[in-house]
């Protein structure tokens, strides 16, 4: 067995999909440019070592994805113009977090036998008296981008229920008066879309997922957010600033005012010792 037929055992995803990711890669990196005419079928068939038809289904994908186009008797291209599909940015802000989704709508599913409580690992709060259980799509310009599976404690829903039932949730905690928020974080882990997943997502079986656990913590210590959130995977892009101005000005700052602090106690320290000295040699003039 060759070492790329290894490597596609390795794997639960359909074949298709992980030629299709391939070959993706290579638009989105520039590898194959706009208007440019990709591989024929014979040539990827012998390049991925896969079946004819293999190859036809991941190159529907991309055309079904808008990535490229065929030409009657010429072969297939790339699109004249690609957009930029991972317009979500999973950043490590309060702010930056919300700005993307707060104009975005849901559409609510129905669940016959909701779990009553959230999992919550340690260090995330403690549970709240009652919750309430609401599930969603996400979406975006009509497209699907998200599925929200979110406990929201009770007495936070009632405020808004109508806004909390149409509109992304996270937003609407943000506007709510009188909510003092101590923490709030998140974790994301790889995953894949479950057949479920996959329909209500509108991706093929198996695809790449961004799997968020978001958790929103008040200041008595209750979690009263905590949403299990899938993302598709071509929608969203981490992005972390490794060099924080704002929180190293903030430091800087911090630093700055500790030393005027100390300096000015060293000072004032000095003037009393001084004063102390001047005193006892009085006496002895």
């Amino acid at each position: 067995m060759s070492k790329l037929k290894v490597t596609y055992a390795r794997s639960p995803v359909p074949l298709y999909i992980q030629v299709a990711s391939t070959l993706r890669r290579r638009i989105e990196t520039g590898q194959w440019l706009p208007r440019q005419k990709i591989s024929t079928l014979e040539e990827l068939e012998r390049e991925f070592e896969v079946a004819r038809v293999t190859v036809r289904q991941a190159v529907e994908l991309l055309q079904d994805e808008g990535l490229v186009h065929r030409r009657q008797g010429r072969g297939t291209f790339v699109a004249d113009r690609l957009k930029d599909k991972h317009w979500l940015k999973l950043e490590t802000t309060w702010d930056s977090v919300i700005a993307p989704i707060k104009d975005n709508v849901l559409r609510m599913i129905d669940v016959g036998d909701p779990p009553a409580w959230p999992k919550l690992a340690t260090g995330e709060g403690k549970l709240a008296s009652e919750y309430v259980f609401l599930r969603s799509v996400q979406l975006k310009d009509g497209a699907p981008y998200a599925l929200v599976n979110l406990h929201l404690e009770r007495s936070v829903y009632e405020r808004k229920p109508e806004a909390f039932r149409s509109h992304t949730a996270l937003p609407v905690v943000a506007t709510l008066d009188g909510l003092a928020i101590e923490q709030a974080h998140q974790t994301l882990v790889i995953g894949s879309a479950d057949p479920g997943t996959a329909s209500l997502l509108q991706v093929p079986l198996g695809a790449p997922t961004a799997e968020c656990h978001c958790v929103v913590i008040d200041h008595e210590g209750v979690a009263i957010y905590i949403a299990e959130i899938i993302y598709r995977n071509d929608c969203v892009k981490l992005h972390i600033d490794l060099l924080d101005r704002s929180r190293s000005c903030a430091q800087g700052v911090a630093v700055a005012g500790a030393k005027a602090k100390s300096a000015t106690r060293a000072t004032r320290d000095g003037s009393k010792t001084a004063r102390v000295r001047e005193a006892r040699r009085i006496p002895n003039a």
